[in-house]
């Protein structure tokens, strides 16, 4: 799969997310495919497994993809996850093999108020 191909199909899965299509947002994912969350030390085997994880989930949630960068077997997203109403900052780091996911790590940050230390070199 060249890189062109991984990127679109990245971003149908990104989009699928946002839509709330669960069928279509794991056809990214191999059969084994391991998804880790360091955050909470959570680590669930198996594509359906991780659609079924997701579906479970009670929140109302929007996807926005803020970039996608990567090559070859290696792809970093990063997006903003909205749980109702409430963003917070996330990164993807997906490994592929034959052209599937075959381990995704997530991270994720809340936002948090800047510091008046700096005020005087940040733009707003």
């Amino acid at each position: 799969m060249d890189d062109q191909a991984v990127r679109a199909a990245l971003q149908r899965h990104w989009d699928a997310s946002d839509a709330n299509d669960f069928e279509a947002e794991h056809d990214i994912y191999r059969e084994d495919a391991v998804l880790d969350y360091p955050q909470s030390g959570e680590r669930i085997r198996g594509r359906r497994n991780i659609q079924e994880s997701r579906f479970v989930q009670p929140n109302a949630k929007r996807f926005t993809v803020r970039r996608i960068l990567g090559g070859g077997d290696l792809w970093i997203t990063e997006f903003i996850l909205t749980y109702d109403g409430r963003p917070s900052y996330a990164v993807s780091i997906m490994e592929f093999r034959d052209g599937l996911v075959a381990r995704e790590t997530q991270y994720f940050a809340d936002a948090f108020d800047p510091s008046p230390t700096r005020a005087h070199l940040v733009e707003r």
